[in-house]
């Protein structure tokens, strides 16, 4: 059963949290990317995890039922690093396994670099390194990370759109266009399967509107280049081959950027949790936590 709660992490500020599985097992932290709420880690997936770890997911700042206060109180996106350690402070975790996604998998990085007393392993996710070391190719050849490929051209003309007003139905559809995006072309792609996730966290927000904060965050000073080339902390990257945000070679770069970090390639995974990953994905994570 899950049990929920809110973690106090500033003045005025509240996290809500919610932890899956036997308390006695080792600790799980799941960290979402930008403008997503925890729920955005699949229930069928967190039950997958939840069968060996005490697994903690929560609302980031300005999503979900967490508090939504960015213009008054603004933040780095660095902050939000900072949150991932109150909400294992808040639990009472020491050391937590650490799987973080897109945005979280920025965070995760961060945790590695500047918290690794906090973490037994990582996984990472959908997202880019945090180094300007360059990327190695098979044959030797560097290639420096700020001409590694951004991402694809269908998502940043996604993303330059204009916001607008939208009820329910019509935010929903956007939503769902949105999840088609980032899934890619590999898989089949559930559009009622998508709707029915996010009308589930509309109501576990409480409204339908947008989350715009992270997007406005200061994002500068995230670069932790020397810390991540002397990390200890057992390191999973995810490879996902439909993967449009940070495509390919970035899952490769940041495996060779933390010393001993481990590939693992999800077949057709996208930027996206559709069911079909879920069982492969799991796979691949409790692989990694039992060898850490």
């Amino acid at each position: 059963m899950a049990r929920e709660r809110y973690v106090d992490v500033e003045p005025g500020v509240r996290l809500w949290a919610e932890e899956h599985g036997d308390p006695g097992r080792p600790p799980l932290l799941l960290v979402m990317g930008a403008q997503a709420p925890g729920l955005n880690w699949p229930d069928e997936l967190v039950a997958l995890l939840a069968a060996r770890h005490r697994v903690i997911r929560y609302d980031h700042r300005d999503t979900g039922r967490s508090t939504w206060a960015f213009d008054e109180k603004p933040y780095p996106l660095s902050r939000l690093a900072e949150d991932a350690v109150a909400v294992l402070d808040a639990f009472g975790v020491g050391r937590a396994h650490v799987v973080g996604m897109s945005l979280g998998g920025l965070l995760t990085q961060l945790l590695v670099a500047d918290h690794p007393d906090r973490l037994l392993s990582a996984t990472v996710i959908g997202t880019a390194a945090l180094s300007t070391a360059p990327y190695v190719r098979p044959d030797g050849s560097r290639v420096p990370a700020a001409e590694l490929p951004g991402p694809a051209e269908h998502l940043l003309e996604f993303w330059s759109r204009p916001e607008e007003d939208r009820d329910l139905e019509a935010e929903l559809d956007h939503r769902v266009a949105h999840w088609r995006a980032l899934a890619g072309d590999a898989l089949p792609f559930d559009a009622d399967w998508f709707r029915a996730q996010e009308r589930r966290i509309v109501a576990h927000t409480g409204h339908h509107r947008p989350p715009t904060a992270h997007a406005r965050a200061d994002a500068s000073g995230l670069l932790r280049t020397e810390e991540l080339a002397a990390a200890r902390v057992p390191t999973l990257v995810i490879s996902a081959p439909a993967e449009p945000v940070a495509p390919p070679p970035h899952a490769e770069h940041l495996a060779q950027v933390i010393p001993g970090a481990r590939l693992a390639v999800v077949p057709g995974m996208g930027h996206a949790l559709p069911p079909e990953v879920h069982g492969p994905l799991a796979g691949e994570i409790l692989r990694h936590t039992e060898r850490a």
